[in-house]
């Protein structure tokens, strides 16, 4: 199984940038999808943006125009360029793909056949 290690986050003022990446262990050019997920304290796991394997983009509605998901299929890693951050965007972030065939996958959150990382935290300090 491919294994997917988050990094990037960090803590950022309100307004400010942040660069994820989501390294996997093998090619990504065999995913189905590709996404970020996200949840803060408290609530469910919210989808943030998604690619999908011929490069169909979507975005989560509170992220539209803000952040930029995009690949690398050389380097198989998935980015999620994230600007103008805001006190809502506080949360840990993971990423996700599957082979395709997942229900609800995104904005989801998918509950089966998905590989997960392990998440990267992103605090917005206001």
């Amino acid at each position: 199984q491919v294994q997917l290690v988050e990094s990037g986050g960090g803590s950022v003022q309100a307004g400010g940038s942040l660069t994820l990446s989501c390294r996997a262990s093998g090619s990504i050019a065999m995913f189905w999808h590709m996404a970020w997920f996200r949840q803060a304290p408290g609530k469910e796991r919210q989808g943030v943006a998604a690619i999908e394997k011929a490069g169909t983009i979507k975005y989560g509605d509170s992220v539209k125009g803000r952040f930029t998901i995009s690949r690398d299929l050389a380097k198989n890693i998935l980015y999620l360029q994230m600007n103008n951050l805001q006190s809502e965007d506080t949360a840990v972030y993971y990423c996700a793909a599957d082979y395709g065939g997942v229900p609800g996958f995104f904005p989801g959150p998918p509950r089966i056949g998905v590989n997960w990382g392990q998440g990267t935290q992103v605090t917005v300090s206001s």
